[in-house]
């Protein structure tokens, strides 16, 4: 369970520098990024719910 949480919150980590870097500078590639990294977010947060 710890490294889920530790796994979610690095995944956390990538989505936020890529939304900001979207959002910020208007960076494409970067809200490719993070919508990548939102879905492996959901995927992560699926895993804990199940766990819990």
């Amino acid at each position: 369970m710890k490294e889920l949480v530790e796994k979610i919150n690095a995944e956390f980590e990538v989505f936020a520098a890529n939304a900001a870097a979207q959002v910020e500078k208007g960076n494409k590639a970067a809200g490719t990024r993070a919508r990548k990294s939102a879905l492996e977010l959901s995927k992560l947060m699926k895993e804990f719910r199940k766990e819990s």
